[in-house]
């Protein structure tokens, strides 16, 4: 049970941080477009932006990538797990402290900071269920 529960918030990580695969591959139009959606003011094209959009894109894409090897296969990597549980404690922490010092909106401030502190507190607090058995000593 527990173990299904921590497969469970590894698999929300893996899709909370792996949908930003789409930043990857969208355009600048589009990218600008989901920005504002989220409450951002229109941004004019820059190549360094859309670069630093692609680098970020990808490197939040690979992480997901990662938290989705960890659902696999939570026992092979079990020692990675609280790492990965405490790396989403610490981005909540700096969401919540950035977004306050910025007066931030609700959405998707609110969000963005459970889902790292309530993912990463449940992730943190499940990794020793992921632990392979003790073997056996044989004759």
């Amino acid at each position: 049970m527990h173990l299904r529960l921590l497969r469970l918030f590894l698999g929300f990580a893996a899709v909370a941080w792996g949908i930003s695969v789409a930043g990857v591959f969208v355009s600048w139009s589009a990218a600008n477009d989901a920005l504002q959606g989220l409450g951002a003011h229109p941004i004019a094209y820059d190549p360094m932006l859309d670069y630093w959009l692609r680098m970020a894109a990808g490197a939040f894409a690979l992480l997901g990538g990662w938290y989705f090897v960890l659902m696999i296969w939570p026992r092979k990597f079990h020692a990675a797990i609280p790492w990965f549980g405490g790396l989403m404690l610490v981005e909540g922490v700096i969401l919540l402290v950035h977004g306050l010092r910025l007066a931030l909106p609700p959405l998707p401030f609110y969000g963005d900071v459970s889902a790292c502190l309530i993912g990463g507190g449940a992730i943190l607090y499940l990794s020793r269920y992921a632990k392979p058995a003790p073997q056996k000593p044989t004759a």
